[in-house]
């Protein structure tokens, strides 16, 4: 199945699995981690970078717009909260994969 159609069933759903997250990364994407430090320490997941999202608005000029944007935390609220500010902001290759134990080992 081609990569966009791929996409689209999983933006649909807002599911998404091990393999869409690795391919979205092997194009540039770039893993962001919006818990705080501390839970950040405890595990993150390979190639994740930390940007807690109470420090967000002061670290969000450190992404790179032409590149998609792959948001986790422990559950996936926080980083949907980070996502919706992403897309006010302009971001248009936003995804918000959910929570980190869903990928670990991923």
């Amino acid at each position: 199945m081609p990569v966009f159609l791929r996409l689209l069933v999983f933006v649909m759903f807002e599911k998404y699995c091990c393999n869409v997250v690795q391919e979205i990364l092997s194009e540039g994407g770039q893993l962001i981690d919006v818990r705080s430090a501390v839970e950040f320490s405890q595990g993150a997941l390979t190639g994740a970078i930390n940007m807690p999202i109470n420090s967000f608005q002061h670290l969000k000029d450190d992404i790179d717009t032409a590149k998609p944007v792959l948001l986790y935390c422990r559950t996936g609220a926080r980083s949907e909260m980070v996502k919706r500010y992403l897309e006010q902001l302009g971001f248009d290759r936003v995804h918000n994969i959910g929570g980190y134990q869903q990928f670990v080992g991923c």
